[in-house]
């Protein structure tokens, strides 16, 4: 398979869905990218411009930069997606959780409490299932409530033609049946990714210095890395994220030339490590076009999820309020076994 030629034409936006998609906390537009090649109209509400003008100007719907608070009054639609700041909760942030001026999850139950939507998606860092648990289970308990079945799995988008090391926590709340989508058997490597850039030395190319290479070999040795932290073309890359795009750090992502130097990734590089088209154009100086990539949700991954929600939005079978959120939950589980559907999913 042609990994470019093949996100370059599997994510082209194009509308036949009645319904449409809000995307909170939209960033760039990784999440609605899917869900526009999988057939929805999307509405982005974004308060980093950059980001909001990329949306624009690569999707066909509109991005409101904005910062969201509980005030604001929604369009109507019956799905909401989105990705509320993760900084809270990351493992490579302070983890302030809850007390986190970033924290979104306020704004999304808010406006699923206001809309009422038939179905909603939001992604997350893994790190909201460890030390930051104990708020999980409340926003979980909070979206059953509602009157929604709650799903959630950690899925890495290694496992769905991502080439990309990159583990994050997908939660969706619905009222009939859902089902993640299905592994792919085969892993996509950096070499079917970026394969014909990575011998290249474009203009914009940052090398390593000497001084960096001894800081970067301290570095591994310090955290008993094997095999330095290059890309290597038989193998996904690692995760993709602001810092070790942006920055020059010890993890920073990085190429080594066939004449032994390394060279920082370019844009067009990470982005399509993101899975984004080569079409796909990013605004802003290159810091900024980073920080829009690390952050994002995989397009591809987002399709993947897009197409499984349109499946649970089309089900016929619905799920009264009642057993949703009344029913205790040895009852709960019960009424969903018999369906065929699934309570929970965690791993």
């Amino acid at each position: 398979m042609n990994f470019v030629k093949y996100i370059d034409d599997t994510l082209k936006p194009g509308i036949t869905e009645k319904e449409t998609v809000l995307d909170l906390f939209a960033g760039c537009g990784g999440l609605s990218l899917g869900f526009e090649a999988a057939g929805y109209k999307t509405l982005g509400y974004e308060m980093e411009p950059n980001a909001a003008e990329t949306y624009r100007q690569n999707l066909i719907g509109d991005c409101t930069n904005i910062k969201l608070d509980t005030s604001f009054e929604y369009p109507q639609a019956q799905i909401i997606i989105g990705g509320p700041p993760c900084q809270p909760f990351s493992v490579g942030g302070n983890q302030n959780g809850i007390e986190d001026a970033r924290n979104g999850f306020p704004i999304f139950i808010d406006a699923v409490k206001k809309l009422n939507p038939k179905i909603f998606l939001f992604e997350n860092v893994r790190g909201l299932l460890y030390t930051n648990k104990w708020y999980f289970e409340i926003i979980i308990e909070e979206l059953r409530s509602l009157g929604y079945v709650i799903d959630y799995r950690l899925l890495n988008a290694v496992d769905f033609g991502v080439p990309q090391n990159r583990e994050r926590l997908f939660v969706i709340g619905h009222k009939t049946e859902f089902h993640f989508p299905i592994k792919k058997k085969n892993k996509i490597t950096v070499g079917e990714a970026i394969g014909d850039l990575m011998n290249e030395v474009p203009e914009e190319s940052k090398f390593l210095t000497a001084s960096q290479d001894d800081y970067i070999a301290k570095y591994e040795k310090a955290s008993f890395c094997i095999n330095p932290r290059d890309l290597y073309k038989d193998k996904p890359a690692r995760t993709l994220t602001c810092r070790n795009l942006a920055a020059a750090t010890g993890d920073m992502q990085r190429v080594k030339l066939p004449d032994g130097r390394r060279r920082r990734l370019i844009v067009s590089e990470a982005a399509r490590l993101q899975s984004f088209p080569d079409w796909f154009e990013f605004t802003g100086n290159e810091t900024s076009q980073f920080y829009q990539i690390g952050n994002a949700v995989p397009p591809l991954l987002a399709y993947q999820l897009a197409l499984s929600i349109k499946a649970c939005y089309k089900a016929e079978i619905k799920l009264t309020s009642k057993e949703c959120s009344s029913l205790p939950i040895n009852q709960r589980l019960a009424v969903h076994n018999k369906r065929n559907c699934v309570f929970t999913c965690a791993t």
